[in-house]
């Protein structure tokens, strides 16, 4: 099987009131697509990148999936200290490099991976097929336990996000119930309604403390042009003082004379700019009448293609 590039819902500020929808928790994850041809399981993110040894728990498919073979979309998650899901907490195990630490991590960051669509379904493609006949056929074949669980689908999508919102989470997803699966695709029959402003933003630059460890990233976003633009910056966030420590090192070593942003940052003073090569999830309050980010708070870092850091997606 090759990997596929998997729908994506269209971002909304308010949630739709006309038409007939089925509305979905948009968990605070990372994209998974578990694939499984029936010799072999291969899992993949988003954006293709192998994740098959970085979940073991999901590996024995026919352990949590009634199938011959099957390709199965969803988002993993973890939760953080207060038991709600973090993305900081996830990217512990997403972000791993060394897969000798795989092992070790299983206890520490726990996952659960939430599904909500199945593609694929012993030899025969689904994609065409309406949404809630794909709900009916994965509800059939997924067999839920402690590191996998059905998505939930819910009439009424005002009153989710009410409860979305009383427990901080980041948002809901809304699904029309005809709408096909569209591979490598974006459009209105997914839409996304977030409870909480975040983008992925590139690292042009930082600044350090008096200790020597960086206190601040300096973050941009490309124009149209293919210009880096400052947008703020930030010192707070999901990052841990040792994580804070590690991130010294690295940025140190891709230090370059000339500033990357195409405009000039309010915080230039002992600025050290580097290699725009970086990118990381912010989360904040409402972009500023200057064009930057009100109260950005760092909640992991991305694997993403810092030139897919635009201000369209935003």
């Amino acid at each position: 099987m090759e990997p596929i590039v998997p729908f994506e819902p269209v971002r909304h500020e308010t949630i739709p009131l006309t038409g007939e929808w089925i509305a979905q928790i948009k968990w605070d994850g990372v994209r998974l697509l578990t694939y499984d041809d029936g010799r072999g399981v291969w899992l993949g993110n988003r954006r293709g990148r192998d994740r098959t040894k970085h979940y073991p728990e999901l590996v024995e498919v026919q352990r949590y999936c009634r199938c011959q073979s099957v390709i199965l979309d969803g988002e993993v998650i973890a939760l953080g200290p207060d038991g709600k899901p973090s993305f900081h907490e996830v990217m512990r195990r997403d972000g791993i490099r060394r897969m000798e630490r795989v092992e070790g991590m299983l206890s520490v960051a726990p996952i659960t991976y939430m599904v909500f669509d199945v593609l694929y379904l012993n030899g025969v493609w689904l994609t065409k097929r309406p949404f809630t006949e794909r709900q009916n056929m994965l509800a059939d074949i997924l067999l839920p336990d402690q590191s996998v669980q059905l998505v939930t689908n819910h009439n009424d999508a005002t009153a989710l996000f009410e409860v979305v919102k009383e427990f901080g989470m980041e948002g809901i997803v809304m699904k029309r119930p005809e709408s096909p699966y569209l591979v490598a695709g974006k459009n209105d029959n997914w839409v996304k309604v977030k409870n909480y402003k975040d983008v992925v933003a590139v690292i042009g630059g930082y600044t350090l403390a008096d200790s020597g460890k960086v206190n601040a990233l300096l973050l941009g976003l490309y124009n149209g042009e293919g210009e880096l633009w400052y947008i703020g910056h930030s010192g707070t966030g999901k990052l841990t003082e040792k994580e804070w420590g590690a991130l010294t090192g690295i940025l140190q070593l891709q230090e370059i004379d000339e500033r990357p942003f195409a405009n000039t940052p309010d915080r230039r003073k002992n600025a050290y700019w580097i290699v725009p090569k970086y990118t990381v999830k912010v989360q904040f309050a409402e972009w500023t009448s200057h064009g930057t980010l009100r109260q950005a708070s760092i909640q992991a870092f991305v694997d993403m293609d810092p030139h897919k850091c635009v201000f369209e997606s935003v």
